[in-house]
C-alpha cells in the first residue's frame, strides 16, 4: 500500500479520536474495580468480566491487546457505561466525637470508550482505543464530627468543608499490528495519556505536607503522558488462541498543585501492567476464555508508599496510599445462541491493593473490590451490533486501626472501615465496513 494511503488512514483516526478524547475528558471517567483500573475495555468485554487478551471481536486491541488488531478486520465500536459505585466510611472507638459514618453523595457516571480498526494491507492493520482509568473519586458531605465550639461541622478526616478526591485518566493508544505467520501477530500502541486530579477536605494533614498550600482545595490540576503497549497473538489451532501483553509504566507531567499531597513532588505515573490469556472454542457455539492480569501499583511512590512511611507528604519517600501491587483473575464465556443472539457471562477477582495499616488514607479513595460477576448480550446483523453488558462488583470492606493513632490525634482502639459496592451497565454500537 502507497506511504500515502498509510498517511491518510492515520490522520482519518487521529482526527475521529481527537474528538472522542475531548468528550471522554470532560465525562470524568470512573472505573475502581481492578483498583483504579476498569474491570475491561470495550462493552464485549465487560460482559465476561474483562477477558480480552486473547480475544478478536471487537477493535479495543490498543487498551487490551495490541495484536488482536490485525485480526479483527475494519470495524468502529463506541460504547457508553453507566457506572453507580456506592463508597462509604466509619470510624468507632473510645473517644465518642472522633466517631462517625458517612457515604460518598456523587454516585452516578456515563463513560464513553471509542475504537477503530483498519487493514491496510493483508497482514498489517492500524488502530486506535480512546478509554478512561480512574476511581479516586469521592464526595463525602461535611458535618460528620463535632468537637465542640469552634471545631463543629468538620468532615471524617477532621478537615473543614466537604472531603474527597477525583481522579480521571484518558488514555488515546494508536495501533499498528501485524501478522507475521499466517496464524501469529505482534502488536504496538503507543500510550498517549491525560489526567486530572484534585482534592478537597483535606486540610487536618497540613501539618504533615511539605507544602501545605499545595496540599488541599486548590481546584482541578492537569498532566499529560505516555508510555506504550505491546502485545503477541497465536492461533495455535482453530479453537485455540493464546495472547499476551505488556504495558509500561506511562510517565506523566507532575501534579505541580498537589506537590504537598503525592510523594514526589506531586508525580503521579500509571504503573506498568501485563497479562495473559487463553481462549478456547469448545463448540461451535461456546468459546471459553481466560485472563491473568498483573498491576504494579506499589511501583508508583505516590500510590505505593504505605501512609507509615517517614517524611512529609510529597516528599520523595514520603507517605503514599500504600496500595500493594495486585494479581487479577478473570474468566468468560460467549454462546452464539443464534446467527443474530450472542450471549456472554463472566467473573474476575483481584487482590484488595488497600492494606489494613492504610485504611485512613484511602477513605477518600475506597478502591477495595475484589470479587465481580457480569452478563452480556450481543445483536449482530448484517454489519450491524448492539451489545449490552452489566456487571455487579459484591461488597467488600476493609477495617484497620486510624492512623490518627499513631499520630497521637486519637486514642488506642480507634478503627475504620471503608467500603465499597458497584454496579454498571453498558451500551455499544459497532459498525463492519
Amino acid at each position: 500500500m502507497p506511504t500515502s494511503t498509510i498517511r491518510s488512514s492515520a490522520a482519518r483516526l487521529a482526527t475521529r479520536t481527537l474528538c472522542v478524547a475531548a468528550v471522554l475528558a470532560a465525562s470524568r471517567p470512573v472505573h475502581a474495580t481492578d483498583g483504579y483500573f476498569s474491570n475491561g475495555y470495550g462493552i464485549k468485554s465487560k460482559g465476561r468480566a474483562g477477558v480480552a487478551i486473547a480475544q478478536t471481536d471487537d477493535a479495543f486491541g490498543g487498551a487490551n491487546n495490541p495484536a488482536s488488531v490485525a485480526w479483527v478486520g475494519e470495524r468502529v465500536d463506541f460504547g457508553v457505561d453507566w457506572f453507580r459505585p456506592d463508597r462509604s466510611a466509619s470510624r468507632s472507638g473510645p473517644a465518642a466525637p472522633f466517631n462517625g459514618s458517612v457515604e460518598s453523595t456523587r454516585e452516578n457516571f456515563f463513560i464513553p470508550e471509542l475504537a477503530y480498526a483498519r487493514p491496510i494491507r493483508d497482514d498489517l492493520s492500524l488502530g486506535i482505543a480512546v478509554y478512561g482509568n480512574g476511581g479516586m473519586n469521592t464526595t463525602y458531605p461535611a458535618g460528620q464530627l463535632n468537637f465542640g465550639p469552634g471545631a463543629s461541622g468538620l468532615n471524617l478526616l477532621a478537615g473543614p468543608g466537604r472531603l474527597g478526591v477525583n481522579l480521571a485518566q484518558v488514555l488515546i493508544a494508536p495501533t499498528l499490528s501485524w501478522k507475521f505467520t499466517a496464524n501469529q501477530s505482534v502488536g504496538v500502541a503507543p500510550i498517549v495519556a491525560y489526567q486530572t486530579f484534585k482534592a478537597y477536605g483535606l486540610g487536618s494533614f497540613s501539618d504533615l505536607s511539605q507544602d501545605s498550600g499545595a496540599l488541599t482545595d486548590v481546584g482541578n490540576d492537569h498532566a499529560w503522558g505516555g508510555g506504550v503497549r505491546v502485545g503477541y497473538l497465536w492461533n495455535i489451532s482453530k479453537s485455540v488462541s493464546v495472547g499476551a501483553q505488556y504495558s509500561s509504566r506511562v510517565y506523566s507531567e507532575r501534579l505541580d498543585k498537589y506537590r504537598g499531597l503525592f510523594a514526589g513532588d506531586g508525580s503521579f505515573d500509571i504503573p506498568q501492567s501485563g497479562g495473559i490469556g487463553i481462549a478456547w472454542q469448545a463448540t461451535p457455539e461456546v468459546r471459553l476464555a481466560a485472563d491473568y492480569k498483573y498491576i504494579d501499583y506499589a511501583s508508583i511512590d505516590a500510590v505505593g508508599n504505605p501512609s507509615s512511611n517517614p517524611g512529609r507528604l510529597g516528599q520523595t519517600g514520603g507517605p503514599g496510599f500504600g496500595w500493594r501491587s495486585i494479581n487479577v483473575f478473570k474468566a468468560g464465556v460467549d454462546w452464539k445462541v443464534s446467527d443474530h443472539w450472542t450471549l456472554r457471562s463472566g467473573y474476575s477477582f483481584n487482590q484488595n491493593p488497600v492494606r489494613e495499616n492504610d485504611v485512613t488514607f484511602n477513605i477518600v479513595a475506597p478502591a477495595v473490590i475484589q470479587h465481580h460477576l457480569t452478563f452480556g448480550i450481543t445483536y449482530a446483523t448484517g454489519r450491524h451490533e448492539v451489545t449490552l453488558a452489566y456487571l455487579h462488583a459484591f461488597r467488600n470492606s476493609i477495617t484497620g486501626e486510624s492512623r490518627f493513632v499513631a499520630l497521637g490525634l486519637a486514642p488506642a482502639g480507634t478503627r475504620e472501615t471503608i467500603e465499597m459496592t458497584q454496579n454498571s451497565l453498558g451500551l455499544s454500537y459497532a459498525y463492519k465496513f
